[in-house]
């Protein structure tokens, strides 16, 4: 993809963001890789008027040019600085899983689909101060392992290999912390054993789940049907 057409398509996620609810007004940002830098959203600029120029080219130094920055752009930096597997680092506040990460609560595999954020736990972050490198070192340990966390008394953040990817996972893990949040008002609920899980999660892998269709022969069951002719 080029420059050009990477930074529509972060603009275009991030009112995808807004429009499905996960997202409100100036809050979350959204970075990708492009080569040896990486692009990601500017500070204090509303979805619906930001055009691909206003995304921020950043370089992992630090340096940047164009408008200001997101304020968390350290943890932006530092997540795809270390983590290779990942292209794309997507933060937002989303209602139910914001819920979670202001009771420090980790997201046990109380649902099988727990699984698709790589562990048996989606994680929470121990609070700091946002924008701070604190902030961004906490999000790291977090996130070892997983594909995404909550960020104590503040959000969630997702990853991806793609922009599509994060979106789904940040939209997958707002629906598992709405069904933990419910599930919390009956009582706590059951949660699945680690073996179960890491059944779960190979066989995830195996198919992609939730990543797009699967590749040809991935499901041992299922099978195109020959036709006589």
């Amino acid at each position: 993809m080029t420059e050009d057409a990477l930074r529509r398509a972060m603009v275009e996620t991030c009112r995808r963001m807004n429009a499905s609810g996960i997202n409100q007004g100036t809050a979350g940002n959204l970075s990708a890789r492009l080569g040896d830098h990486f692009l990601i959203t500017p500070s204090s600029l509303p979805y619906d008027t930001m055009e691909p120029a206003d995304i921020v080219e950043m370089g992992f130094d630090g340096t940047y040019v164009g408008r200001r920055p997101s304020s968390e752009w350290r943890f932006h930096r530092d997540i795809l600085k270390a983590r290779a597997d990942v292209n794309v680092v997507l933060h937002c506040h989303s209602v139910y899983a914001t819920t979670l990460a202001c009771h420090h609560r980790t997201i046990p595999a109380f649902h099988y689909m727990v699984g698709v954020a790589g562990g048996t736990t989606i994680r929470c972050a121990e609070y700091a101060t946002f924008g701070t490198q604190a902030l961004s070192d906490a999000a790291l340990r977090a996130l070892e392992g997983r594909m995404a966390c909550l960020l104590g008394q503040h959000g969630q953040i997702a990853l991806g290999r793609t922009l599509e990817e994060a979106l789904w996972m940040a939209t997958e893990v707002e629906t598992l912390s709405r069904l933990y949040v419910q599930a919390l008002a009956i009582g706590e609920p059951p949660v699945l054993p680690d073996e179960e899980m890491e059944r779960v999660i190979a066989q995830m892998k195996r198919m992609s789940y939730g990543l797009g269709p699967e590749p040809e022969g991935a499901n041992d069951v299922a099978r195109p049907r020959e036709v006589a002719r």
